[in-house]
């Protein structure tokens, strides 16, 4: 891989562009974009982060706030990569910037509201704007200056989705105590099609299928359920597991084809439902012993003391077999009472799913588990003409615990590929697809990558770009920029 120098940042605001050609970063007040594949600075702005009107009357006579209440608090590119948005919630303004034309400038303020955050519509012409306390949800139009108002958002992080195709928004709202779901047509100004009340006493999230038909829908922590509807509100099927459990449900992803919803537990469990009847078809129990066939790879110890900080070495591989089975070391969760109330209880337990997602191909499941955290298991999920039995294929085993675990967007230049960081100065690599001797034989590979830096850098996240040809790397306060690079290149990408 090359890897970039490092650049700073803050509040972890570094992104690709949606075609991958620049980086985004923000560093206080300041908004920079840079090339992906060359050194230097395309454009840079110093963002107005003045009060609005409101929030400068509002805070006449207050204790005077820290100097990182005027910096960017979010910034992300719009979908046609044409304009950024920068907010600086704390003082309820978002800034809108041109590409083409760094003059341009536009300006959202709020009222008494306030501001949680904002991102950009489907059509990057439209600004969905979050208040504070859940009062409502407003959407800006760059184009006609117009606003429209949706009222009392269950949530204003999580809990709503765009189809694909940019036609409709999905909204989970809370009216007169009530979970609801609202459907709006985008085209239209966000004109309300479809309000109906859900089965739920107090829904965690919503998760749209890739069709754009279906909505997954769970309680918080405290109920095991999973409801699923439509978009004309019907109520399609509800799944609770047959046995008894005491905590609900953590994640829930749908599979890329959307002929599969994954539901994963606090329980330690995989759920894995078909669309077809909405019937329970597999159960994936995370546990200890490892299945025969199961390949192992084991990070070498200190790797990068004795390798000083460069370069890069396979991991350790062992399979497991009748005559040598593998055991994993597992954390026991913490003992939870049936009794317990739930005003009591930890509302995040150390236990269960806590990472699903799945390769751009759908043949790849990868999950972490809170009692493994050193561990990222793969599973194999079968051709669509093939009998469905997911296995466990792989584990891959840090010496210490996995910040993030990621799949590549898209097939990268060879293969599938996982990328993994532990919060040291390296970035781990997992390759379905990878060039193993001479002869050419191809197979699985993972590997350990050392940040080539001089400064201390700490990776503790990592995003792939959209072509699945690079990756960002994050510490705190600082960023680099990796790209993987084929064996016939000559020169650095």
């Amino acid at each position: 891989m090359d890897f970039t120098d490092l650049f700073s940042q803050t509040f972890g605001i570094v992104h690709f562009s949606p075609g991958r050609y620049f980086v985004l970063s923000a560093v206080k007040d300041r908004l920079v974009v840079r090339r992906s594949d060359q050194e230097g600075i395309v454009q840079t702005w110093l963002v107005d982060c003045s009060p609005s009107a409101t929030t400068a009357v509002l805070s006449k006579g207050t204790v005077k706030p820290p100097p990182s209440d005027g910096w960017i608090s979010h910034a992300a590119w719009s979908p046609d990569s044409e304009y950024i948005l920068a907010v600086v919630a704390k003082r309820g303004v978002v800034n809108v910037l041109s590409m083409r034309d760094e003059k341009w400038n536009a300006r959202i303020e709020t009222g008494v509201e306030g501001l949680t955050r904002a991102e950009w519509a489907p059509d990057s012409r439209s600004i969905i704007c979050f208040s504070e306390w859940g009062l409502r949800v407003t959407v800006w139009s760059l184009t006609s200056g117009t606003a429209t108002y949706i009222q009392f958002p269950k949530y204003p992080d999580k809990g709503y989705a765009f189809r694909k195709d940019g036609r409709y928004f999905i909204l989970a709202e809370r009216h007169k105590s009530k979970d609801m779901l609202g459907v709006y047509d985008c085209p239209s100004g966000y004109k309300l099609v479809r309000h109906f009340a859900l089965p739920t006493n107090s829904l965690a999230s919503i998760a749209l299928s890739p069709n754009g038909n279906y909505v997954a829908v769970w309680e918080a922590a405290s109920e095991f359920k999973v409801v699923i509807v439509n978009l004309a509100g019907q109520h399609l099927a509800t799944f609770s597991p047959s046995e008894n459990t005491l905590l609900g449900v953590r994640q829930v992803i749908w599979h890329p084809s959307g002929s599969y919803l994954i539901v994963g537990g606090w329980d330690s469990k995989i759920y894995i439902l078909s669309n077809l009847e909405w019937r329970l078809v597999a159960t994936i129990q995370l546990t200890a012993k490892l299945p025969t066939g199961t390949v192992q790879w084991r990070e070498p110890l200190n790797w990068l003391a004795n390798t000083h900080n460069r370069g890069f070495l396979p991991f350790t591989k062992t399979t497991a077999s009748t005559a040598a089975p593998l055991v994993i070391s597992v954390s026991k969760p913490p003992a939870i009472a049936p009794t317990l109330s739930v005003a009591n209880s930890s509302p995040n337990p150390k236990s269960g799913v806590t990472s699903m997602e799945f390769s751009a191909s759908g043949t790849l499941l990868l999950v972490t588990w809170e009692q493994c955290p050193t561990l990222a298991f793969i599973y194999q999920f079968p051709p669509s003409e093939e009998a469905f039995n997911p296995r466990l294929r792989t584990i891959i085993q840090c010496t210490q615990p996995i910040s993030q675990a990621r799949v590549s967007h898209s097939p990268t230049i060879s293969g599938t590929t996982i990328a993994l960081c532990t919060g040291t100065g390296a970035v781990y690599l997992w390759n379905d697809d990878r060039v193993l001797d001479e002869n050419g034989e191809k197979g699985e590979l993972t590997e350990c990558v050392a940040v080539p830096t001089e400064k201390k850098f700490s990776c503790k996240e990592v995003r792939w770009s959209p072509d699945g040809k690079g990756l960002l790397l994050l510490d705190k306060d600082a960023f680099c920029a990796a790209f993987e690079v084929a064996e016939t290149e000559q020169e650095t990408y």
